[in-house]
């Protein structure tokens, strides 16, 4: 899997143009929300804790609930529709919002149902985007494709996270969704402008439980995959260590090292800029030492810095938690660039859907399970406790990586194995080893 780098894939490749601009405008809206629905609930509706923690929870639950049929449903349809609609919905719902405030509509039982109906959105689009972008993309494209696209939804979260209170506070908390419901105009533009069509999905008679099986495909193909069961599982624990440490970001900050919130906002999106870092960096190490000896550097190595987080103290101090959560970004979002283009090469084109969605379904399903844990060790052990045990799971995870068959190869394969090699041993450079006669 290791290759040569192309480059140039922005200036050459227009469908690719308009998907990355598409994606990133709507990565951007979708950060904005992050802080835009929240204002808008304690600001105009003086909502509780548990309220604005429900509108989070709403965001996240659709994954839950119908991730894995999406998965079927991507597979069985043509993916750029798919996407048209969602980004459509979105700005629709997000429009919507100022819209009922001005009629007296606004309530939060209407945001729990924006969130939780463009958090459904989100899962559709999501999962579409990931399967259609090998479709527009030769092979020795893709990594450069995935690189471009994680590096500017990073770029593009940390801008969010910055706009979102100032928009708020520039145009009121209500009418700042309309900014919000503008970056998914300009995505449905830009992947209306896309001249690729994907070719008509032939339509098949399917038994009535045809569902079912074809969910249970995909977690099949996890499941019995060593390869694919190893990314999924480290996937799970590693976001169960960072939702937990991160969930008790702010406060450790505020309460801790006694900083005010312009300040700490200011901190975490400059920890954040590491993700773009990563995003940049991830090819050019992948091509240099292999992918799977560079996903083992980016998810092992550089979130053993995770532990400078709770070392951080007032004053000059401050900069050992930039330097922990710069660490740990840019090590999170090279080793997701790598493994996006390892699954987009691996899997079968008509079962990416359902990859995409069993895997996201997995990995997602453990964050509010980290919030939770984070939250309970902290009123339990104190936060700077809590803290430490929190970030230490963050390399601990990786341990997953490290004893599987990641640590024997120098790259991740680029095709599946028939089953019968399936228990065979694995030469350094993770292929099956044929017997000798």
């Amino acid at each position: 899997m290791s290759q040569g780098i192309r480059g140039g894939l922005l200036r050459r490749h227009r469908d690719f143009r308009l998907l990355w601009c598409g994606e990133t405008a709507g990565k951007f809206g979708a950060s904005v929300t992050g802080v835009a629905m929240p204002l808008v609930a304690v600001s105009n509706l003086h909502a509780g804790t548990f309220e604005v923690g429900l509108l989070t929870a709403a965001s996240w639950t659709p994954w839950l609930i119908i991730g894995l049929p999406v998965g079927v449903w991507v597979d069985r349809l043509r993916r750029r529709p798919i996407m048209l609609a969602a980004a459509a919905v979105s700005l629709l719902l997000f429009a919507g919002v100022p819209v009922a405030a001005r009629f007296g509509w606004l309530s939060i039982g209407l945001l729990l149902t924006v969130a939780l109906l463009t958090g459904t959105a989100a899962v559709f689009f999501q999962t579409a985007y990931s399967a259609y972008l090998p479709s527009i993309l030769e092979p020795d494209d893709q990594p450069e494709g995935n690189a471009k696209l994680h590096g500017s939804a990073s770029a593009a979260q940390i801008a969010g996270l910055g706009s979102g209170g100032l928009i708020a506070q520039l145009a009121g908390a209500v009418n700042g969704l309309f900014a919000n419901a503008a970056t998914f105009l300009v995505s449905l533009l830009c992947l209306g402008g896309i001249q690729h069509r994907e070719p008509r999905v032939t339509r098949t008679e399917r038994r009535p439980k045809a569902l079912v099986s074809e969910v249970g495909e995909g977690l099949r193909l996890v499941a019995d995959d060593s390869w694919l069961r190893t990314l999924t599982l480290f996937g799970a624990t590693s976001n169960l260590a960072l939702m937990g440490y991160q969930s008790l970001l702010v406060i450790f900050l505020v309460r801790n090292i006694g900083l005010v919130p312009g300040v700490v906002g200011g901190l975490i999106a400059a920890a954040g800029t590491g993700g773009v870092a990563g995003a940049f960096v991830a090819r050019r190490v992948a091509a240099r030492v292999g992918t799977a000896r560079a996903t083992l550097l980016f998810e092992l190595g550089l979130p053993v810095f995770a532990l400078l987080i709770p070392l951080t103290v007032g004053g000059a101090g401050i900069l050992l938690f930039v330097a922990g959560g710069f660490c740990v970004s840019a090590g999170v979002v090279a080793g997701n660039v790598i493994k996006a283009s390892f699954q987009q090469r691996y899997c079968p084109p008509d079962l990416l859907g359902r990859l995409t969605a069993s895997t996201a379904f997995l990995n997602y399903g453990t964050i509010p399970l980290g919030a939770l844990l984070g939250g309970t060790l902290g009123t339990a052990v104190g936060i700077r406790t809590a803290m430490w045990i929190t970030t230490a799971g963050v390399p601990l995870a990786a341990l997953i990586l490290f004893f599987s068959p990641i640590r024997r190869a120098r790259d991740l394969p680029t095709s599946r194995q028939p089953k019968s090699d399936s228990k065979r041993p694995l030469d350094p450079d993770g292929e099956p080893v044929l017997p000798r006669h």
